[in-house]
């Protein structure tokens, strides 16, 4: 469950962040409120991600995936430009987050 809490704990702070945008400075009701409560659901499932596993490890599976999965969706529905360099930083994101999970005994409690 602990690797499910983590997805759970991204998939919420993608949400609250994609919606940051959309809030306009916190101006728009609406998207103001996902955007607080999905910051409320993504701390709540790390936090019980955090019970199982180092928090520097969580933290950069959490912050790694949720940096690649945010500019994905501001390139596809927010027309940001994406250039080789953030292209190339982003997959050594992915690449980091990859070699800690198969390979760090880190990521083990």
């Amino acid at each position: 469950m602990t690797y499910f809490y983590l997805a759970l704990a991204i998939v919420a702070e993608v949400v609250a962040t994609t919606f940051l945008k959309l809030s306009d400075g916190f101006s728009k009701p609406l998207p103001s409120a996902v955007t607080v409560l999905g910051y409320a659901v993504a701390f709540y499932f790390l936090s019980l991600t955090l019970r199982s596993l180092p928090t520097g490890i969580v933290y950069a599976v959490w912050s790694g995936v949720g940096v690649v999965l945010i500019a994905t969706i501001a390139w596809v529905f927010q027309s940001q430009k994406l250039d080789t360099a953030a292209l190339c930083g982003m997959g050594l994101i992915v690449s980091g987050v990859v070699v800690i999970n198969l390979f760090s005994g880190a990521s083990t409690h």
